[in-house]
């Protein structure tokens, strides 16, 4: 089975595009993380800030808030997904640009910081992609990233895609791996490679409670992207079976009567 980017930049766009409203809904699971990004980016009043893979900005509202007088890019391929981020935007400073963040558009040194928040993963040529941050910001401009650990470490997402991969039937085209950048040493050796020197990666342990397995599902739905897509075209029983499957996956994450998945998530820091 290849891997077919186009194909995979198409899922994506749909799937987004497909949960936008719900993505944007369910910020306060990521709340912590996207506070622990932005301190991590140390930004400051009157900067210019790019945020790729934005969504509907939730983390590019955020960032907004910390550069007044600046600017906040969100950038995205999703374009129902940034419709989605300027209905809801409030920020006078946030602007929203659909871009491919393997051909960005905009100048070079055109950014103070560039943000990238549970995005890198699903970028094909990831490399190009970095090159392409490091050339839109100014010298010495910082981007930061999160991006999953390994995925015994992070069954926030595992638990679901365990299921998935059991159930269902194998993908016709080959899926990015939402684990590809899980490893510390990787990572590192990978923003190196295209071109930053400077790199910084901490763990940062991302926790959430639900109160019910199905909480947990829907959560998941909620935040699945390309799979997002996939799953929205199959049956009503089908949905049920991977639910009770969820179930029991997720039984060791049990804490009294509520399901803790706590997730292993790495932020890295690029000059």
């Amino acid at each position: 089975m290849s891997f077919d980017p186009d194909r995979h930049k198409r899922e994506e766009r749909v799937g987004y595009n497909l949960i936008a409203a719900r993505y944007a809904e369910g910020a306060a699971l990521r709340s912590g993380l996207n506070a622990a990004l932005l301190a991590a980016a140390d930004l400051r009043p009157g900067q210019r800030v790019l945020d790729l893979a934005s969504g509907p900005g939730v983390l590019a509202s955020m960032a907004a808030e910390a550069v007044r007088g600046g600017l906040v890019v969100a950038s995205d391929i999703a374009e129902g997904a940034l419709q989605e981020g300027r209905r809801r935007a409030v920020a006078d400073n946030l602007v929203f640009a659909a871009a491919d963040a393997e051909r960005l558009t905009f100048a070079d040194g055109a950014f103070d910081r560039a943000l990238c928040g549970l995005g890198l993963m699903f970028f094909p040529a990831a490399e190009q992609s970095l090159a392409e941050m490091r050339r839109v910001l100014k010298p010495g401009g910082l981007a930061v990233f999160s991006v999953w650990g390994e995925a015994p470490r992070a069954p926030l997402v595992s638990c679901a895609l365990q299921c998935i991969r059991r159930i269902l039937p194998p993908p016709k085209a080959e899926r990015l791996s939402p684990f590809r950048f899980g490893n510390e040493a990787f990572l590192k050796q990978t923003l190196k490679a295209a071109g930053f020197d400077a790199v910084e990666v901490t763990p940062h342990a991302l926790s959430c409670t639900f109160a019910s397995s199905q909480d947990y599902w829907q959560a998941f739905r909620d935040m699945a992207g390309g799979a997002a897509a996939g799953l929205s075209r199959l049956p009503e029983e089908a949905l049920a079976r991977l639910g009770s499957e969820v179930a029991q996956e997720l039984e060791p994450w049990r804490r009294g009567q509520a399901f803790v998945p706590e997730s292993e998530v790495l932020i890295a820091r690029a000059r």
